[in-house]
């Protein structure tokens, strides 16, 4: 959530702004995408937890949309950071090459498009599967998975729209996280899973 905060406060929310933020906050927008790849793995092993918990309870359908969809999520996460890390690079190279180029208006575009249009669509979905299998299993508080799907419309409704909407997916994540601690520090009963079974 760090990163993205970042990224939210340095970089404009218009793809067509000109670059102006690449020679004011070009340092900060880096440090943002270098967290990335740690916000990644956290991510995956909120996954495995998630999965952990649904143990033998885990319904396949909802299962598999809810791994990929993770997955994709997190695939164009790491592929837009990508390209805005190398539109840094380049800038830093020829500062006014790149930006008098079509290279920097594809580029904002591509990483923009990615992010608000795929990206968060697929965390939209992840929350609805998510929030699915915690109803049905009761991994969560029912309070939490019902949150999960006013908070993924406003992802798949308003992505596209503002910045500030994409901040309601980690937000959701952070709450799961925490309720899971929680419940594991209070020593709750674990569900069952097929590998304690054999």
């Amino acid at each position: 959530m760090c990163g993205l905060w970042l990224l939210r406060l340095s970089v404009p929310a218009d793809p067509l702004e000109a670059g102006a933020w690449l020679a004011s906050s070009s340092r900060r927008v880096a440090f943002a995408l270098n967290l990335v790849p740690f916000a990644g793995i956290a991510f995956i092993w909120f996954i495995g937890v998630l999965r952990d918990r649904l143990g033998a309870q885990e319904d396949r359908f909802f299962a598999t949309v809810f791994l990929g969809s993770g997955l994709l999520f997190l695939a164009m996460l790491f592929v837009a950071a990508a390209a805005a890390d190398g539109l840094i690079l380049a800038y830093s190279a020829q500062p006014k090459a790149i930006l008098d180029s079509g290279t920097f208006a594809f580029a904002r575009a591509f990483t923009f498009d990615v992010v608000h249009i795929y990206a968060f669509k697929m965390a939209a979905v992840f929350m609805i599967t998510a929030s699915t299998l915690a109803l049905r299993t009761r991994v969560t508080a029912r309070w939490i998975a019902l949150l999960g799907y006013p908070s993924a419309a406003l992802l798949l409704f308003g992505s596209g729209y503002s910045d500030w909407v994409l901040f309601a997916f980690p937000a959701w994540v952070m709450l799961v996280s925490s309720y899971i601690l929680v419940d594991n520090l209070r020593g709750a009963p674990r569900i069952e899973s097929k590998d304690d079974e054999q």
